[in-house]
């Protein structure tokens, strides 16, 4: 598969010149066909919510449009929170995902009414507190089976190494809790393996939570309200792999579904998911500008961002595919290492890529940084985050988070020194 950019190198200039490289560029009609191509897939269950976990890219102009879309939103803090009530977003729209939660966040999570997702048994005497001593009608418990997650394509992911969920046992049991306490409704949850690419994770996952769900609503006697498939649907970061098609993953859910759950009289169950890199990774892209070169032992191109724009590469060792904007069509017969200007050497964008010849000057589009791109940047060596940019459906581009300034840099200091705050 041929990965091609969303913008031309004509594009990419007019909208440098405004807004100078590096930045992050969204693709709003990618984005919203997306999201349209994920509900249809999900259509045959009712209660079918998306809620797009906003860790991925936690931008308030982003989630406006997953919510304009139906969608919802999954938190993890309560900055987080705070982002999905500003855009209008309460009550059953967010689920609360947190692990060693904090009073403050049940507290938050509780203002605003969302589902709150227990990562552990121990944690329902603190939510109880935090929330005035009365637990909501709804809650959701997050399951860990422990042991390896295998397919049929091998080793998927190590749950037994997590340190998220329950046990089996602890999650009956915490169930019997919370009914106890007056918990009306229940949830599942489990994330068992990240970023996969194969058609078959949602439908196996589905199997193992759908069985669980029956068990749990006979051991215990709950009212099992929905089960959250939560994310780990990949993109193909490498142009040889194949896309997850998400219309082959709606029906081999709905499949487990009407062969485990309908017969058991539980067809009311509602299907949740929450991805974050299936949703905006290939809607997303850093555009940086070629600045410098060297050649030693091997040939570098120096551009002017850095991890600290996308730490994905320097922290996992990921692909992330380049495109040199106006030499889409010419031969990748140049062998590079293509790097930012941190003092760490891991601040490598590519390593020993064939690319088409680079000169000063040139524009690289780095590909499907849409999810845990911008949003795991941070400040090494005093560097500032870039913009974000949204390429609108009507081909305008809009400004949607300035670029950091020092200004912005210096203004958590205490006192003054002379800095510009």
């Amino acid at each position: 598969m041929k990965k091609a950019a969303f913008l031309t190198r004509e594009q990419a200039e007019e909208i440098a010149a405004k807004y100078p490289t590096p930045f992050h560029i969204y693709d709003e009609k990618g984005i919203r066909e997306n999201i349209e191509r994920v509900n249809r897939a999900f259509s045959w269950n009712p209660g079918f919510r998306e809620y797009f976990a906003v860790k991925a890219t936690p931008n308030p102009y982003l989630m406006k449009i997953f919510r304009e879309c139906g969608c919802g939103f999954d938190c993890s803090s309560s900055t987080e929170l705070t982002l999905a009530g500003a855009v209008g977003a309460s009550g059953q729209e967010i689920m609360f995902s947190s692990n060693e939660t904090l009073d403050s966040e049940f507290k938050a999570a509780g203002d605003l009414g969302a589902i709150i997702n227990l990562d552990d048994i121990t944690l329902i005497p603190y939510a109880e507190e935090a929330l005035g001593g009365r637990l909501p009608a709804t809650m959701c418990c997050r399951f860990n089976p422990g042991g390896v997650f295998t397919m049929s394509n091998g080793i998927m992911d190590n749950p037994g190494e997590s340190k998220y969920g329950m046990t089996r046992e602890q999650i009956s049991e915490a169930f019997r809790i919370l009914k106890s306490k007056g918990v009306e409704h229940f949830g599942i949850h489990a994330f068992l393996a990240s970023n996969t690419v194969t058609n078959g994770y949602y439908p196996q996952l589905a199997e193992q939570l759908f069985t669980l769900a029956r068990a749990l609503r006979d051991e215990t006697g709950v009212h099992i309200a929905f089960v959250n498939l939560s994310g780990g649907v990949g993109i193909p970061y490498r142009p040889e792999e194949e896309p997850n098609d998400i219309e082959i993953i709606g029906a081999g859910v709905r499949e487990a579904f009407e062969r485990i759950l309908v017969p058991a009289g539980m067809g009311d169950v509602a299907i949740y998911t929450e991805m974050g890199r299936f949703m905006m990774g290939p809607y997303g892209a850093l555009v940086t500008r070629a600045v410098r070169e060297k050649h030693i032992y091997r040939e570098y191109i120096g551009v002017d961002a850095c991890a600290c724009n996308l730490m994905r590469p320097a922290m996992y060792g990921a692909y992330h595919h380049i495109t040199v904007l106006g030499k889409e069509d010419l031969p990748c017969d140049h062998l590079y290492d293509v790097v930012g200007s941190l003092c760490e050497n891991n601040d490598k964008f590519a390593v020993n890529r064939l690319l088409p010849g680079i000169e000063t000057g040139d524009l690289l589009y780095i590909h499907d940084t849409g999810a845990h791109g911008f949003s795991m940047g941070y400040n090494y060596n005093g560097k500032l985050r870039s913009a974000e940019l949204l390429l609108k459906e009507d081909g305008t581009v809009q400004l949607i988070r300035r670029a950091e300034t020092p200004r912005d840099y210096f203004a958590t200091f205490e006192g003054a020194f002379g800095l510009p705050v």
